[in-house]
């Protein structure tokens, strides 16, 4: 019998691995409703849904390697990188799916939520507060209007994977939906800043990318993550994570 792999397991959702399937186990069945109708839309190589039986969704693992994972060294090529970014591009220009997605919030919501999280930050001493106040200046610079583009939502490096220079799949598309394109590039390049000229020439030399939104997301995206990942049992300090990508706008 396969040996059960836990993936990743918090209070919201669990994902173990059984030989090649994933089994999604998450009581908040709206996130499991957008994931499988994103996989369906998507223009992009997806996980297979095997079977679906809530609170659980089995799906088929997807072949390849991930290009590396938030505070690790990157295991892809220039070129990979590159083919990550024109798959993102394809999403990106494929027709908008009819939900709003993690990308999607709004400027006002978001900015509300950006700076209650920024003064607990500082009140529960988690970052100090030089720190909280320089990067809230650089996340001012994705409070910006957007045009909405089908986002991925959380596309982060690890949910990438590629077989030499071709992207093999996308994986967890719970927070997929309408949104700010460059979040999505925000995201997949969130501590590997290195890679961003590699993804952006995927992406496309025609497309309108402001490095400044980017970078604004890398900060905004860091701030609202630190103290949730602390309470669900993840360390943002560690070197390469979220507390670094802070630092490094100091």
């Amino acid at each position: 019998m396969d040996e059960v792999h836990v993936v990743v397991a918090h209070s919201e959702r669990a994902t173990l691995r059984v030989g090649d399937v994933f089994l999604k186990v998450d009581a908040d069945q709206a996130r499991i409703d957008v994931e499988v109708e994103a996989m369906s839309l998507a223009p992009v190589p997806t996980p297979e849904v095997l079977w679906r039986k809530p609170p659980v969704l089995a799906i088929a693992a997807v072949p390849g390697t991930t290009l590396g994972r938030l505070g690790g060294p990157s295991t892809g090529s220039a070129g990979a990188w590159a083919a990550a970014g024109a798959a993102i591009r394809k999403l990106h220009d494929a027709p908008l799916p009819s939900r709003p997605g993690r990308a999607g919030r709004g400027v006002g919501e978001l900015a509300a939520e950006l700076d209650a999280e920024c003064q607990v930050l500082v009140a529960e001493g988690l970052l100090p507060s030089g720190l909280v106040t320089r990067n809230r200046e650089v996340a001012e610079g994705a409070l910006r209007p957007w045009t909405p583009a089908f986002t991925h939502g959380d596309l982060q490096i690890a949910h990438v994977f590629v077989d030499g220079d071709e992207v093999t799949g996308i994986i967890d598309w719970s927070e997929a939906g309408r949104g700010d394109a460059l979040y999505d590039l925000a995201t997949f390049t969130l501590g590997h800043e290195e890679h961003l000229d590699d993804v952006l020439a995927g992406y496309g030399p025609d497309a309108d990318v402001d490095r400044e939104v980017i970078r604004g997301w890398w900060a905004l995206r860091s701030l609202l993550a630190v103290r949730w990942l602390v309470e669900h049992g993840f360390d943002p300090f560690l070197p390469g994570c979220e507390v670094d990508v802070l630092r490094s706008r100091m």
